[in-house]
């Protein structure tokens, strides 16, 4: 699905680097990717991906 729309950014893309670099946060996509910079409508969707990404990869840890 597409988080971003005015990037085409979707939500694989942003689980794949969120795994691939550990990142815990939108501030961590925004920096790799053009995420949110310019209408920002997908800011809390992309948050919404990393937590969940985040918290699967902690259960199969444990």
């Amino acid at each position: 699905m597409y988080v971003c729309l005015c990037h085409g950014i979707t939500d694989k893309k942003i689980m794949k680097l969120t795994l691939e670099h550990g990142l815990t946060d939108v501030r961590g996509i925004r920096q790799i990717t053009p995420l949110g910079s310019q209408c920002g409508k997908c800011i809390r969707t992309a948050k919404e991906v990393i937590e969940d990404t985040v918290a699967k990869t902690y259960q199969k840890a444990s």
